[in-house]
């Protein structure tokens, strides 16, 4: 088994790279984080290059084999992008979805230049726990292989297929006979009553603007989450939980 101990490596070098998107867009890789992360990622056949492991940590992640290297803290310091490095980092190949490829899914949720990637990665964990058969990012979104979204998603990264769209054409081509609901602040349709049919297709936007005049055009039909006069929103990552809780549950 090789080891490396020094920061100055290439391949650890090579490695750190990963955490700006530049590099992972060049690539076609991206950093796993964490044993959860990286035996989901094993389990669901995600290609894995390799894993540098905590040298004292090595029979944890024996199910890797020939892929691990020992490392020392430093080396994972360095590599790492958690201010308290995990015990690995490993080194994934992107798994890329194309919507001809699951253009047939029933159950769809659109989010709309999302930028928080800690909501995105918790969004995806939720679809996956829901039912969400297919997400689809659409516009200006953080990088699906963001670190912070592959670990906000806690190794369900890869348990739905995500896909990104730019133009409203291609939401037309897609999606156009299905129900396509907007989630707005002010709407007479109130969730706690509001009832749907699938194939359904359900629109966030950002926290900060909410859906575009664009998609609020698209959209065939509305709801709103129900709260306090006091209270001006909710999270994004929350109020997806409630809203696809009582669509798919």
């Amino acid at each position: 088994m090789e080891k490396i101990t020094s920061v100055s490596n290439n391949l650890v070098k090579e490695t750190a790279k990963l955490k700006q998107k530049k590099y992972r867009d060049e690539s076609g890789k991206f950093l796993l984080e964490g044993f959860k992360s990286i035996h989901e990622a094993f389990l669901y056949g995600v290609e894995i290059d390799y894993v540098f492991v905590n040298e004292y940590k090595l029979e944890e992640y024996n199910f890797l084999k020939e892929k691990l290297i020992s490392v020392n803290d430093a080396v994972l310091k360095k590599i790492s992008t958690t201010e308290t490095p995990p015990d690995a980092v490993g080194v994934g190949v992107q798994k890329l979805c194309k919507i001809p490829d699951v253009k047939n899914r029933q159950k769809v949720l659109l989010l709309e230049n999302i930028k928080d990637a800690g909501n995105l990665g918790t969004i995806l964990r939720t679809s996956a726990a829901l039912g969400v058969e297919l997400v689809v990012l659409f516009g200006d979104c953080v990088d699906l292989y963001n670190p912070k979204v592959v670990r906000s998603a806690a190794g369900c990264l890869w348990k739905l297929p995500v896909v990104n769209l730019k133009k409203t054409d291609e939401l037309t081509k897609y999606f156009d006979n299905y129900t396509k609901i907007a989630t707005l602040p002010r709407t007479d349709n109130m969730l706690k009553t509001f009832e749907t049919k699938v194939p359904f297709l359900v629109m966030f936007g950002s926290e900060a603007n909410g859906l575009s005049d664009e998609l609020i055009k698209f959209s065939n039909k509305s709801v709103k989450i129900e709260m306090k006069d006091n209270v001006e929103s909710l999270n994004l990552s929350v109020s997806c939980a409630i809203v696809l809780y009582k669509l798919l549950i």
